[in-house]
Formats: structure tokens, sequence, C-alpha cells
């Protein structure tokens, strides 16, 4: 457990610091890109209520979809994150964010509790990697593995990452939670089970 322990954080220390150098312009152009492949999963699926996260600088930039969404009349949940290691979920609103304690982008709006997520019809996750069979790598705090494994109805779940993030494998604990599929700025990737 300790060496998958290891591997895992020194992959994400990897992926960590190359979306830290990756160049301006090359963000702008994979920004672009992405808000079409999201809407193009969106669109096919036509969830009334999806769940997606606002993203950190060094993640994929979910808000210009996130305000298409909401053009679209779909309803959007949030996730923020709680002391116990669950998520609270909150509309988006496409006004007010905040910073959490842990730096984290977070809606200001009312917060609907954990179980708000059971309503979605379809579920966009930040991941640091995936690899070919699924198998998601978030950042180390396990707030969507609780999640997605407590769900009694679990939607399709997509993995949001650049191209070079969807490996071939992954270290994997016991907790780790597959996702159905990814969505980088020049691929749409459903895995099968």
């Amino acid at each position: 457990m300790r060496i998958m322990t290891a591997d895992k954080r020194a992959l994400r220390a990897e992926l960590r610091q190359r979306r830290r150098v990756r160049p301006q312009l090359e963000r702008e152009a994979a920004t672009e890109l992405l808000t079409r492949q999201l809407i193009a999963v969106a669109s096919t699926l036509g969830p009334q209520t999806l769940s997606c996260y606002l993203s950190t600088p060094d993640e994929p930039d979910t808000r210009p979809f996130l305000a298409w969404a909401a053009a679209q009349g779909i309803r959007v949940l949030l996730p923020v994150s709680r002391d116990d290691g669950l998520l609270d979920w909150a509309p988006y609103d496409a006004a007010d964010e905040e910073l959490d304690t842990s730096g984290m982008p977070v809606p200001t709006t009312e917060l609907l509790g954990p179980i708000a997520i059971n309503d979605v019809g379809l579920i966009f996750v930040p991941a640091a990697a995936v690899d070919q069979t699924g198998m998601r790598m978030g950042w180390g705090r396990g707030y969507f593995d609780k999640t997605l494994g407590s769900m009694d109805r679990r939607p399709l779940v997509f993995a949001v990452i650049f191209d070079g993030e969807l490996l071939d494998t992954l270290p994997r604990e016991r907790h780790d939670q597959a996702v159905d599929g990814v969505v980088t700025p020049n691929r749409i990737v459903r895995f099968t089970v």
C-alpha cells in the first residue's frame, strides 16, 4: 500500500508540474476545444441537471461550458467540500464565487447537501489522470471517490483532463472509482465495462 501511495504521489507531482508550465496560448486553445467537447457530450446525453465543477487555474477550464449549460436551461450543481470528507452541492448561477479554506473555487449560492447529487443525469469530475480502463486518479483527497462510490443510481461520469493525461495504466487502491469516459480538448472517450 505504501508503494502505491508513493507512486500516486510522484505521478500527481509530475502531472501538477506539467499543468503549471502549460503556456497561456495553449491553455486558451485547449479551453475553446474542451468547451466544444463538453457541449457535445451534454447535448448528446441531454440531462436536465448535471454536475460539474469550477476549475482551478491549472485545470482544464470549465467556466465557458458552465455558462453554455446555464444559457441552455440546464441546471448545474457544483461541489463544495466539507470537513468530513463529503461534498455538498450548490447551484451554478454564473455570478459570484469565492475560494474555500483549501483554495478551491466554490459558488456562493445556497448549499443543498450531499444527497442533491442523486438528482443529476450526468457528472463531470476533475482528475489528475485516467487510464485506459477508466480508472480515475484524483488529487488525493478522495471527495469524488466517496461521492461516486456512495451513489445508488450513478449516471454517466466523465473525467475532464488534458490530452496527455489519458495514460495506459495508473496505480489503484481499493477506494478508487472508475469513470465511464473522459473529455479532453481533442477527444471524447467512452470506456466499456
